[in-house]
């Protein structure tokens, strides 16, 4: 047998494959889907390679990359290792251990250019996470290669992002604060449903933020976690130039789920004492899902508060409960937090673990009957496709925006009146309790979670719109071969 062939740099392969380059960024809710988009796309006669940087910031995030390359050999791994960056120069309060992660990444950007011109095959299309772009868009433009942006969050904040920088602009010439932005053909978004760091225009994240607005005008398009009938207002505005004329093209090519033989999400034990098994021992529709993301800590306060709600509902529960941003500091105890008296008062119908779980499979599970979430843009599709209702309570970032849209696309409720990060009140374990048990009685919010969930079937299935998005844009990323 002949030995196999080889690329030099720059050079295609001899099948004609195009070959896309990943590059993503830190943090659960960004790595997820673009996992499961890596996962898709690999079905689909491209090369893939993967822009690895290690250690990860968490845990979970080091075990999806090393889950993604075993199951999909044929990913290429490229390591980039970052140059050192003090991060103690930098205020306190702006040393988020994911935004330092994204400012470390940013400021290695250059190192990019040659692992992409050096790549063989050669590179056909790069695309980039949000946070990376206003370094990565243009070194691509450089070499002549494709770029587009894979959006973690819906695409309302994707016409935030291309908007704010317009908004802040004009706020400027006034004089003024930031204020509500009213995104033209889509929404009025109020101050108070911004991003909270977006106030502080000095903050490290702001400048990132302002700074991606400003370049993904000349990205190639931008590839967004969403379908057609849960944001048609946004997705079209995006299109039509109305929020930023002469946007790129958007392709919504979600609900992104994981797929059969692919990444290993975790948390799929099915033995005695996991979730799993628990929720196979549950009536139908019956079981209250609370987790509040891979990155926000609730406070031990607000914790109890969320245990006394939780058992004043006499409903089931399965509760995945976090305390700290990054999961290799969580070492705190179920016991210490809650008390051994309310884990023997629940014990049967409660379920509490710390440990990392496939949500999208619990979700799915007939078991679930409500799902009280921070409102992150992957627990928002996940519940929309799974037809289980959510019952948002955003806690910071992009969360409420989602709520927006998870109200609007019919996926569930939003308590807007419920505090988030920066706020230091409590909502009561008796309010809780009281919204637990509404929302799961109320069949029309039932109802419209089920037309979501139908209509995000469609989108997926062949011929629907998300189907057809990620159709268009395989072709534009295989034309830069055939050109």
């Amino acid at each position: 047998m002949a030995p196999p062939a080889t690329n030099s740099p720059g050079e295609v392969d001899s099948g004609g494959r195009p070959h896309v380059m990943f590059i993503p960024s830190a943090g659960m809710g960004h790595l997820i889907p673009f996992f499961r988009f890596i996962a898709a796309l690999a079905g689909q006669s491209v090369d893939i390679s993967v822009v690895t940087v290690l250690p990860t910031v968490s845990a979970a995030e080091e075990d999806y990359f090393t889950s993604l390359f075993a199951a999909l050999p044929r990913v290429r791994r490229v390591d980039l290792h970052l140059l050192p960056f003090d991060a103690s120069k930098l205020p306190s309060n702006d040393r988020d251990p994911f935004v330092l992660r994204w400012e470390a990444l940013r400021r290695s950007a250059h190192l990019l250019g040659p692992l992409i011109a050096g790549a063989a095959p050669r590179v056909s299309a790069v695309i980039t996470d949000v946070t990376l772009t206003s370094h990565v868009i243009p070194i691509a433009k450089e070499l002549g290669v494709q770029c587009h942006v894979l959006f973690p969050s819906s695409a309302t904040m994707l016409s935030l992002l291309a908007y704010t920088p317009v908004h802040i602009d004009k706020k400027a010439e006034q004089g003024s604060d930031i204020g509500d932005v009213d995104i033209p053909g889509v929404c009025r978004i109020p101050q108070s449903c911004l991003p909270q760091v977006l106030l502080h225009l000095d903050k490290l994240f702001t400048k990132q933020f302002i700074a991606n607005g400003r370049e993904i005008i000349n990205a190639d398009g931008f590839l967004v976690n969403t379908f057609d009938a849960l944001e048609p207002v946004a997705l079209a505005a995006l299109r039509d130039g109305k929020v930023v004329p002469g946007f790129p093209p958007v392709y919504a090519i979600g609900p992104l789920m994981s797929q059969q033989n692919s990444v290993d999400e975790g948390g799929k034990e099915e033995g005695s004492g996991s979730p799993v098994a628990w929720l196979d021992e549950q009536p139908a529709r019956s079981v209250v899902y609370v987790a509040f993301g891979n990155r926000c800590a609730v406070s031990h306060d607000q914790i109890r508060e969320i245990a006394a709600g939780l058992e004043a509902s006499n409903c089931r529960f399965l509760w995945v409960l976090k305390t700290t941003t990054v999961d290799r500091d969580d070492s705190a105890v179920l016991t210490e937090l809650l008390g051994e008296e309310f884990l023997e008062r629940v014990q049967g119908r409660g379920l509490v673990t710390k440990a990392w779980v496939d949500q999208e499979a619990l979700l799915k599970h007939p078991a679930m009957g409500l799902f009280l979430s921070h409102s992150g843009w992957n627990s928002v599709t996940e519940a929309a496709a799974a037809s289980v209702p959510l019952l948002a309570w955003p806690r910071g970032g992009d969360h409420r925006v989602n709520a927006m849209v998870t109200v609007s696309g019919g996926v569930g409720m939003w308590m807007e009146h419920w505090s988030w990060d920066g706020e230091d009140w409590l909502v009561t374990g008796v309010e809780i309790a009281k919204k637990v048990k509404e929302v799961m009685s109320d069949e029309a919010v039932r109802a419209r979670t089920t037309r979501t969930a139908e209509e995000a079937a469609k989108a997926v299935a062949e011929g629907g719109t998300s189907y057809r998005s990620m159709e268009e844009f395989i072709s534009s990323v295989k034309a830069t071969v055939a050109s």
